[in-house]
């Protein structure tokens, strides 16, 4: 098949697809003036944060599949995808293991007040009572999503003695030794932190919103490492000043331009000024899946899919 990337990805993807007897044609080797024209002789599309929208899948004929060296989905038109009968196909097993050790790391710099303490030490302050933290052994944390990086983060809380509240609409049966399977109502009323790890749908859009944190048992600290439109971000700003969440780390922002290549302050500038100016939120730009195992690791697995569901280059469509 000729493979056309989008965007730049790992070289193992490229390594794995040619030693298979594909060709694959790279961003240096076409002029994205003319993608369209370019495009109609492909028969597979690999991006990372491109969007590949109706309109572009609309004028590739013999495109079979389309496939996103990541987890989500939300810049590709699936719905299209699936009336035409394209494959749509993703890696989210190769990067849930940097995205689990973020929130753990992001969980524990909240509770032990390490950015703050960071930042008043360079500063010349040492205030040690005011910094002092919360353990995380004997803690309640809920997640809610419990796919690839919701079970890889609950595996990793396994060692530090905590319970996971696990709430999954479309899974069951995952419980374990130190993970139950509990309904929304009684994650967000018993749970000492809460992580979200939910794809982007119409269904979560503002997932997290004035009657979600309304809803809580007592204040929490607060992850979100998966989309940032399942925040409702003003919502959570007003929950952190009136104290029903106590910190919030945000990976992934509702202001994110749709190719992740940074903000929007076109976007309500009022709410996001006050998100990048509140002393309770910790922000990174979309990179707890980033690592250097996982951009191999999801180019390695993407193409292991690409191959299972592709068996032979002479493969009919």
């Amino acid at each position: 098949m000729r493979i056309y990337f989008l965007d730049t990805v790992h070289p193992r993807l490229t390594e794995l697809l040619t030693q298979a007897g594909h060709q694959c044609i790279h961003p240096a080797d076409f002029d994205d003036r003319d993608l369209a024209a370019q495009l109609r002789q492909c028969e597979g599309i690999i991006v990372r944060s491109r969007i590949v929208d109706a309109e572009m899948l609309a004028t590739i004929p013999n495109l079979r599949f389309v496939a996103r060296v990541g987890a989500g989905l939300e810049n590709i038109d699936r719905a299209w995808c699936q009336e035409h009968g394209i494959v749509v196909l993703n890696s989210p097993e190769g990067n849930r293991d940097g995205v689990a050790e973020w929130c753990v790391a992001q969980l524990l710099a909240m509770m032990k007040h390490l950015h703050r303490a960071n930042a008043q030490v360079h500063g010349g302050l040492w205030s040690r009572e005011e910094n002092r933290g919360h353990d995380l052994f004997g803690s309640t944390v809920g997640i809610i999503g419990y796919g690839h990086m919701g079970s890889a983060f609950a595996h990793r809380l396994g060692a530090f003695g905590v319970q996971v509240l696990a709430h999954d609409k479309y899974r069951t049966g995952f419980a374990s030794s130190h993970v139950v399977e509990a309904s929304l109502a009684e994650v967000l009323a018993a749970s000492d932190a809460i992580s979200l790890h939910l794809p982007l749908t119409p269904e979560t859009r503002h997932f997290a919103n004035k009657d979600f944190f309304q809803r809580l048992g007592g204040p929490v600290w607060f992850i979100n490492s998966s989309r940032g439109g399942v925040v409702d971000t003003k919502a959570l700003l007003d929950a952190l000043d009136t104290g029903l969440v106590k910190g919030a780390a945000l990976d992934v922002l509702e202001y994110e331009r749709a190719d992740l290549s940074g903000l929007d302050p076109a976007m309500d500038p009022h709410t996001l000024a006050r998100l990048l100016e509140h002393p309770g939120v910790l922000l990174s730009p979309h990179i707890a899946g980033v690592t250097h195992e996982g951009k191999e690791k999801m180019a390695r697995i993407l193409a292991e899919k690409i191959l299972h569901a592709f068996p032979s280059v002479h493969d009919p469509a």
